[in-house]
């Protein structure tokens, strides 16, 4: 189990990797639908291109970020069941969705999207709209988003069994740092005495 713990901080180190380094994407969106709606308004101009690669964008956002939030506890949760156990009874509960729900629909939707990846690639579809972009970059996203999502699943299904066993710390617990909205209305509130 110690060596499997080891792999699982090993996945965990590439999510983190991953995650850090796509949120960045957000900061490039939002100057690309910035510079879009400018130049629209300024000089009449707008390309379908400016406007697909913003979807393109917030697609590896969205699909190589799930690791990321499943490491960080960080997806919604309805724990209306859950939250009456302990923490023992709901890693339990989450070693069973993470092998009968999250891993067998993860695996699946990476298997059949390679086809289709493959196929755009092999085409080179191009995208149905006046001066669009080529379609397989972001067909590619969806395997690889979701074997990011499966090894981030088994590093997690790892850490709970550990848990289970006494071998590691809880997984589960969130441990509340305070993000840095809530940092910056600390210092507000400080710096108008109200705390």
């Amino acid at each position: 189990m110690n060596g499997l713990l080891k792999l699982s901080r090993l996945i965990d180190r590439l999510t983190e990797l991953v995650g850090r380094s796509v949120i960045w994407l957000v900061l490039i969106v939002t100057l690309i639908g910035a510079g879009n709606a400018v130049m629209r308004y300024t000089i009449d101009y707008s390309s379908n291109a400016f406007l697909e690669i913003q979807w393109y964008l917030f697609s590896a956002i969205f699909l190589f970020c799930a690791g990321y939030t499943l490491m960080r506890n960080e997806h919604v949760r309805i724990d209306l069941v859950a939250g009456r156990f302990s923490r023992r009874g709901q890693a339990m509960i989450d070693i069973f969705g993470i092998i009968f729900f999250l891993m067998p629909m993860a695996i699946a939707i990476m298997y059949m999207s390679w086809p289709i990846f493959i196929l755009a690639y092999e085409t080179n579809e191009q995208s149905s709209n006046a001066g669009g972009l080529t379609v397989w970059p972001v067909r590619l996203m969806v395997p690889i988003g979701f074997f990011l999502l499966v090894i981030q699943g088994f590093s997690e299904l790892i850490k709970r069994i550990g848990f289970v066993q006494g071998l590691c710390p809880d997984p589960g617990a969130r441990s509340h740092t305070p993000t840095s909205e809530e940092e910056l209305a600390l210092a507000i509130k400080a710096k108008q005495g109200e705390l």
